[in-house]
Order: structure tokens, then C-alpha cells, then sequence
């Protein structure tokens, strides 16, 4: 079989449709990956919306993937056809995720731990990534809290902020903020949230239906004694970003999702994050992130964001990023199933 059913973006800000298209070829050092679940991701439909990143049309999207190896490029090791693996995608052809099959480098992907299905894992990868390169890789491409992954590294008696903390950034930021010790984590989301930003290890949300965004920094100085050195915005409006850099303590870091966040140039460092496992300056950090993150998962330390699950395969993904740019999407991760494309 050398066709699949993937979903192309015709042209610069064009319409998704479905499609027959060659199934990718195996290169040396890679994985061919049967796709079971895709998730979405907001970059998906701002790439329709404002026709960046990709560099060539008809695209491919979908960067968060979980599925078979298919077969096992040449030499790699540690990888066998079947085993259950988790990767982060690319948008070219050949390494994304809106299709059936898809060819990911094996240095960066990880076997899916036995404690969570596919669609969870799926929602681990973009997200994960993201939050881990701008938090914990060396300046200046991150905040370099923690460059070798070491587990042992801790924060205690330091507190941090994330704002968005139901996005599914800012539910990996929490995380990272618990695995790095750090002793108050204040979050800023929706009062429905508040329970569940708790289990993943927030100990303060402010409550965005009570506190204006812009007073988020006032009320997180009030919660700690100590002076806040880190704050993650998860939202990346221009509103957000000036509570995180009010929020911070001169000297302080912002990893800000909008790659275009611009730093203050005020005693205050805003940084945007680009969190990829295949750029090559992430490279050699995002081949330490996945030789831990499985490990991490099987053991409970870091959670999958919960799931709403999308029918109809790859058909059910247009819907998806249209709810998702209406701002209908809160606190889950939408994941669709290639095969199940009719």
C-alpha cells in the first residue's frame, strides 16, 4: 500500500480537504509511524488564518502524534514494528500529523508508557516540548531553569506564575513547576479549572472571572512573600504579558507563546518560546527530553491533558480548529483517530 488519506491546506489561507497522498518514505535513522491519534493545536488554524511557517502549499499540519512503528529505518536501535510510540511532528509532508502515516526521527520520539492510551498520549508532545525548551534549556533559547534534565535540581522556597493555566501549556508548565521543586505556584484561569490545576500541582489560582488580568500581578505579589523570578504565559495576548512582566521581580523571566513577544528592555527578560523537538539548535535537548519523558509519564509525574475525543477520523479535524478558534475549547485537548477516516 502506497497511498493514505491525509488532510492537505490547498493553498495560502485556503480550505482544508481530504486526500489521497503517497505515503512518506523511510529514511535512514527514522521511524514510519502508523498514525491512531492526532491532536489539534491552535497553531493549526493560525497557519490557515495567517499563511505562516509553512513553506511550500499544499500542506500537511498536526504536530502531536501517537501510533505503531510501522518499520524501523536503518540504523536504529531500541525501536521494533509495533511497538506503541509518541512523537512530535513537523510541518512537512513527510513528518506531519494529519494523515495515516507519517516518518518521525527515532532520536526524538519515546514509547508510550503502559498507563496511558494513545489520544492521551497525543497530547503530550507540542505542548510538553514547548513548555520544557522555554522553561528548562540554557538562555537564551529558554529560561535555564533546569538544561540537562536532572531530576534532582529543585526550586524550593521560590514561587512561579503561569497565566493560562488550563491551556495545555500551562497544565505542563504547572507540572514542571512541581517537578522543579518550586514551592508556590500561582496560576491564573477559570474558577472551573481551579480543582483540576490543583491535582496537576498549583497551589494559588487566581480566579479570571474575579480578578482582572490586569490585576493578576498585584493579587500573586500578595500569595508569596518572596520575589517572583519566572512566569510562563500560556494566553500570549498583549494584556497577559504585561501581568507576567508586572508579575516578575527585576531580573525576572517571562516565556511568553507569542512569537512575537518583544522584550521590555526594562530589567525584565520576555522571551518567546519555540519548542521543537527538530530545530536544530533544540536538537541535542529534545533527544534528553525524550529518553525522560516516558519515564516521567509512567510514573506519574507528568499527566496528560484530558481528552475530547473527535469522530469521522481525519474529516472531524476542520470542525475541531473552527471551535477552537472561536475560543470554544477550554481545559481539553482535541484528538481525532487517521484511520477511522472514512
Amino acid at each position: 500500500m502506497s497511498q493514505q488519506k491525509a488532510l492537505l491546506l490547498e493553498k495560502a489561507k485556503g480550505s482544508f480537504v481530504l486526500s489521497d497522498v503517497p505515503i512518506p518514505k523511510l529514511g535512514p535513522g527514522q521511524l514510519s509511524i502508523k498514525i491512531i491519534a492526532a491532536a489539534l493545536n491552535p497553531v493549526d488554524w493560525k497557519i490557515q488564518a495567517w499563511d505562516f511557517i509553512v513553506k511550500s502549499y499544499p500542506a500537511i499540519l498536526g504536530t502531536d502524534i501517537a501510533g505503531d512503528v510501522e518499520e524501523v529505518g536503518e540504523g536504529v536501535e531500541g525501536f521494533s514494528k509495533g511497538d506503541k510510540v509518541f512523537a512530535q511532528g513537523f510541518f512537512v509532508h513527510e513528518m506531519a500529523g494529519f494523515q495515516q502515516y507519517t516518518t518521525i526521527p527515532a532520536d526524538i520520539v519515546g514509547k508510550i508508557p503502559f498507563n496511558i492510551d494513545y489520544a492521551q498520549a497525543a497530547t503530550i508532545p507540542v505542548a510538553f516540548t514547548a513548555a520544557s525548551i522555554s522553561l528548562l534549556r540554557a538562555q537564551p533559547e529558554g529560561a535555564g531553569l533546569n538544561p540537562t534534565f536532572d531530576l534532582s535540581v529543585s526550586y524550593a522556597g521560590q514561587p512561579a506564575l503561569v497565566l493560562g493555566g488550563s491551556t495545555s501549556g500551562g497544565q505542563y508548565a504547572i507540572q514542571l513547576f512541581k517537578l522543579l521543586g518550586f514551592s508556590s505556584i500561582i496560576t491564573y484561569a477559570s474558577a472551573r479549572h481551579t480543582e483540576y490545576l490543583k491535582s496537576l500541582g498549583a497551589t494559588h489560582v487566581i480566579e479570571r472571572g474575579e480578578v482582572p488580568v490586569a490585576n493578576v500581578a498585584e493579587v500573586a505579589r500578595k500569595i508569596t512573600d518572596a520575589p517572583i523570578k519566572i512566569a510562563y504565559n500560556a494566553v500570549g495576548d498583549s494584556d497577559s504579558r504585561a501581568a507576567c512582566v508586572a508579575a516578575v521581580a527585576e531580573g525576572g523571566q517571562v516565556a511568553d507563546v507569542n512569537p512575537e513577544a518583544e522584550d521590555p528592555g526594562n530589567g525584565k527578560r520576555v522571551f518567546s518560546m519555540f519548542g521543537s523537538s527538530h530545530h536544530p539548535p533544540h536538537r541535542e535537548f529534545g533527544r534528553i527530553l525524550w529518553k525522560t519523558l516516558p519515564k516521567l509519564v509512567q510514573d506519574g509525574l507528568i499527566v496528560p491533558t484530558r481528552v475530547e475525543k473527535l469522530p469521522n477520523g481525519l474529516a472531524g479535524i476542520v470542525e475541531g480548529l473552527e471551535r477552537m478558534k472561536a475560543g470554544s475549547v477550554s481545559g481539553v485537548k482535541l484528538v481525532v483517530f487517521p484511520q477511522e477516516t472514512p
